[in-house]
């Protein structure tokens, strides 16, 4: 691989490059993107929160930088931003730990054929006497990533329901959509949140796309 650097600011501006090579798919795209971030139910500042809390459990360094930015523009804080990123890793780690009831399942032998149950995640308990030390430590640090801070339990609740969706954690969707709800989020606000995530998600893909264009051209 003669490239050196794999990423590099200045070669998110062979986005456009797609605009000649799929011009109706990426028009689309677009055009999709744009209106998710929109100011609706939800204001342009807390999207751009979700947008880089998304942006980093994508891995996305281009959405990242250009998120980062925009949310700056929204006037959002550095401190703001930090919470929102904790609430991203605080999801992140909680998706990993949450699939490990299926772990507990598995190492049981359990007969069940199904694999995701709402009542398996009684069993998330069991880490506290298999680990108990790290266990307590994490979900300290889950409670104080989600409880309120400059950002309100809502606005870290619709933040935690978005990263849900990149994460892909049944019991987390579930969990965070219900507290949401019990914060007073609107499903109109839960939905317009889970496309944000949608929007970040599938940018993610296409951002990625440029490295794809000078891997092509070498």
């Amino acid at each position: 691989m003669s490239q050196a650097s794999l990423y590099k600011k200045s070669y998110f501006d062979l986005l456009g490059e797609f605009g000649e090579l799929a011009p109706d798919a990426f028009k689309a795209f677009v055009t999709f993107d744009k209106k998710a971030l929109a100011a609706g139910e939800l204001t342009v500042k807390l999207k751009e929160l979700i947008a880089v809390a998304v942006a980093h459990t994508t891995g996305c360094p281009y959405c990242i930088d250009v998120h980062t930015k925009a949310v700056k523009k929204a006037e959002a804080t550095k401190e703001e931003v930090a919470e929102a990123i904790m609430v991203a890793t605080a999801l992140k780690a909680g998706s990993a730990l949450a699939h490990g009831v299926n772990a507990l399942n598995t190492f049981d032998e359990s007969a069940d054929d199904e694999l995701y149950k709402a009542e398996y995640f009684k069993r998330l308990g069991e880490f506290s006497k298999l680990n108990g030390d790290c266990f307590e430590a994490f979900i300290n640090f889950d409670q104080q990533a989600l409880k309120a801070g400059l950002l309100s339990v809502k606005e870290k609740e619709l933040i935690a329901v978005a990263v849900a969706h990149t994460t892909g954690c049944p019991y987390c969707i579930d969990l965070h959509t219900k507290n949401a709800k019990k914060a007073d989020a609107s499903k109109e606000e839960i939905a317009e949140a889970i496309l944000v995530a949608t929007a970040l998600k599938a940018g993610s893909a296409l951002a990625h796309g440029v490295n794809a264009l000078l891997a092509y051209d070498e």
